[in-house]
């Protein structure tokens, strides 16, 4: 079973909103009580959280679904439903949330949150929605259901130092030999398959080193390991390139191992390069860290590599991680790099609550009008956040409500904006999606306004305009073609039994 999981896919829900309630006031000797039916309770929010408890994203690979409590309906006697409860996800500091490929957040920060899925907001009740002229509604409204979103979770390690190089370069043992961390060492390639942190305290200055997963020519590529844990990088300070002074491949040394490795580095694409702050790899600074010189062979090498070395402009280290040779040095030097480093960051703040901006929570009636196509039929189409939150809190089998939603339609200009858009009497006008809007028959005629309305829970306008519906059209039209086709199996039949036949082709 895995241990270490940096990246993963998760799925999230927000909680819906609980229904208002309508209800009307019973008390003896006060036949007329009056509206008093309470509002739903809100929906949970699902909240990404950083932790430093967690190091990996092991229990989202294990439970990817994620959803938040809803809110309780409301109740008579004025009483609201319980709002949903939040439902927070811890994750590890360096975890980047993507959306179809777009990186949406990036949670660096220690304890930053990020909303990722907003619960539903509860119904309003009767008694929220009473007014001078609707002084009893028979109707309240749905509660919103909650955002549902999938997104794929990364982690990038949060390190100052990364150690770079070809598998077996020695990179677990310089961290093992620099710090507490205790990583896998063997002596065959790819021996580390998960990154490795350790803390290095030099002369009171503490940074944090990573060893990073052996790279080989075309890791930028995907490649062996290759992209799998170059993201691991993306975040460090300082590059230390670990290079193999005693390697048994013939064709390999210092140099060329450098060369091949910094060709890696350039031509991976990171996906932070849009993120404030970001500094492309090819511009951290730099350390060449020559490793076995214990080994006699590997010390002549790296005396016959350091000039050319050195070349690259980059301090260079001859290093053994076995007999600790030249680490004291090196601890400083990386201590000293570090320090540069966040002497030109700004001072960290943790940042507030950064919360999405669902369709249920915005405000305003914005909305467009366009042309589409429904069941192979010419419709308008009404998109915004504020009429489509209308529509999903809509009780359809309430007259009433229906005739509300038609008030607040045409308050907030949709029947203006069909008529400009060209639309006629008994047109098909569809609120929403295509597939999964509501659609109706358009009737500009109806009138609006509370003083035509009936009894609670019915609406006059709504008992109909005289007009055929788009359903009793569709229905007329297929009777028709049912008529002509019989009409034409009709006289073919009398054709093939010879009443046709002309009396002088006998």
């Amino acid at each position: 079973m895995a241990s270490f999981v940096d990246t993963v896919k998760l799925f999230v829900s927000g909680g819906d909103g609980g229904n208002g309630c309508a209800s009307v006031r019973r008390e003896k000797y006060k036949p007329l009580g009056g509206p008093d039916g309470g509002n739903g309770g809100n929906g949970g929010d699902v909240i990404l959280e950083v932790s430093e408890q967690v190091t990996t994203l092991l229990d989202y690979h294990r439970s990817p679904h994620r959803s938040a409590e809803n809110g309780t309906p409301g109740q008579g006697d004025n009483q609201e439903g319980k709002n949903g409860e939040h439902v927070v996800l811890p994750v590890p500091q360096g975890t980047v949330v993507k959306e179809n490929g777009e990186v949406i957040a990036d949670l660096a920060a220690p304890q930053q949150r990020y909303v990722i899925a907003q619960g539903g907001r509860g119904g309003l009740g009767n008694a929220a929605l009473a007014s001078r002229k609707r002084k009893a509604p028979g109707f309240a409204l749905l509660g919103e259901p909650g955002q549902e979103r999938t997104v794929t979770l990364e982690l990038k390690s949060v390190a100052d130092v990364a150690l770079v190089g070809f598998p077996s370069a020695g990179k677990s043992s310089l961290i093992s030999a620099m710090s507490s961390a205790r990583p896998k060492i063997a002596d065959y390639p790819f021996t580390t398959l998960v990154p490795n942190l350790g803390v290095v305290d030099a002369d009171g200055l503490r940074y944090t080193i990573a060893d990073v997963p052996g790279l080989i020519p075309g890791a930028a590529q995907g490649r062996g390991l290759g992209l799998e844990f170059l993201r691991h990088i993306e975040r460090c300070a300082v590059i230390v390139h670990v290079l193999d002074a005693a390697t048994f491949e013939t064709e390999r040394d210092p140099v060329s191992d450098l060369k091949v490795i910094e060709h890696e580095l350039a031509q991976y694409r990171s996906d932070l390069g849009d993120v404030e702050g970001y500094v492309p790899l090819g511009q951290r600074p730099r350390i060449i860290v020559i490793n076995k010189i214990d080994i006699p062979d590997g010390r002549e090498m790296a005396q016959m590599q350091r000039a050319e070395l050195e070349a690259f402009g980059w301090p260079v280290f001859e290093i053994s991680a076995v007999t600790h040779e030249g680490l004291r040095e090196l601890g400083f030097a990386l201590a000293n790099a570090v320090a540069e480093q966040r002497a030109q960051l700004p001072e960290p703040q943790v940042p507030e609550v950064v919360e999405v901006e669902p369709v249920g929570r915005r405000r305003g009636s914005d909305f467009t009008v366009t042309t589409t196509d429904v069941e192979g039929e010419r419709a308008y189409q009404v998109r915004g956040t504020g009429v489509e939150r209308w529509v999903s809190q809509t009780d359809f089998g309430n007259d009433e409500a229906v005739g509300f939603l038609a008030d607040r339609l045409k308050q907030a200009g949709v029947e203006d904006a069909l008529v400009e858009a060209g639309a006629l009497p008994g047109d098909p006008v569809v609120i929403g999606p295509a597939e999964s809007g509501v659609v109706f028959d358009w009737e500009p005629t109806l009138q609006t306004g509370a003083e035509l309305l009936g009894p609670r829970g019915s609406d006059a306008r709504m008992e109909g305009s005289g007009r055929a519906t788009r359903k009793e059209r569709k229905a007329r039209y297929h009777e028709k073609m049912d008529a002509k086709a019989a009409a034409r199996e009709e006289l073919w039949t009398e054709r093939e039994s010879g009443v046709w036949t002309d009396p002088s082709s006998r």
